[in-house]
């Protein structure tokens, strides 16, 4: 984002580790956070009747976001409109802390959903649990030195493709949303109408284009406000992170 000054800039900085700060403290109380409580914690959702409407069509269907606000609000907001999703997770190198966010991601959910771990054997059973006919979220705003080149914010990124290949495969909705911090656990849930899948015949294009077109939608969110996205991680080469 070269159009910023060195004060927005500093802005973006502070406000990404207050929402973090803010992410980790609201972790545990989630589960007691009221739907459009009138005032203090709580959270909305936008776009219900998109939810609504998978809940009564039933079949699979993908659940796309990123690191932006406080994500962990995804699962359970969505679960209480019938649409829970299960969800891939990277272990915690300590396994007492990853069993207490587990425990703390199951306690959120009125019926706790698989979370499949990062990997090859866990993109296996999300396969798997697709092709039944269940629904998957998935945040795919990191790199993966394994992907495929897309642009993101102007520059190239290795992205995930796998979602991309997913609903190509299974022609399930793809439906985009983020969390928007509103305040002090204060949040809301921001659904979109599902994505419009491309059919140009040749399923390699259409992997990358699908792959592409999310990669905008998330650039999209994170533009609106750059402070709510996690930016800690090196999602771009480093020679494009040095030309920045």
């Amino acid at each position: 984002m070269p159009e910023l000054d060195a004060a927005a800039r500093k802005k973006v900085i502070r406000g990404v580790w207050e929402n973090l700060g803010r992410t980790v403290g609201e972790f545990p109380h989630i589960p007691t956070l009221v739907e459009n409580a009138p005032f203090g914690p709580g959270y909305e959702v936008s776009g219900a009747e998109h939810l609504i409407a998978q809940a009564e069509h039933g079949g699979p269907v993908l659940f796309v976001s990123g690191h932006i606000g406080n994500w962990e609000m995804l699962p359970p907001g969505v679960a209480k409109y019938g649409v829970g999703f299960a969800s891939f997770y990277r272990a915690a190198g300590n396994p007492l802390v990853d069993r207490m966010i587990r425990d703390l991601r199951n306690a959120a959910m009125e019926t706790p959903l698989p979370l499949f771990a990062k990997g090859a054997r866990g993109a296996r059973e999300a396969l798997a649990w697709v092709a039944k006919g269940n629904r998957l979220g998935m945040l795919v705003d990191q790199k993966m030195n394994d992907g495929i080149e897309a642009r993101f914010f102007g520059h190239p990124a290795m992205t995930a493709p796998a979602l991309a290949a997913m609903a190509l495969k299974f022609r399930c909705p793809v439906i985009p949303g983020h969390v928007q911090r509103l305040g002090p656990a204060r949040l809301r849930i921001v659904v979109e109408a599902p994505m419009l899948l491309p059919d140009s015949g040749n399923r390699q294009t259409d992997v990358a284009l699908l792959t592409q077109m999310i990669n905008d939608r998330l650039e999209n969110w994170i533009r609106i406000c750059p402070e709510s996205w996690l930016w800690l991680h090196r999602r771009w080469p480093k020679e494009v992170t040095r030309e920045v």
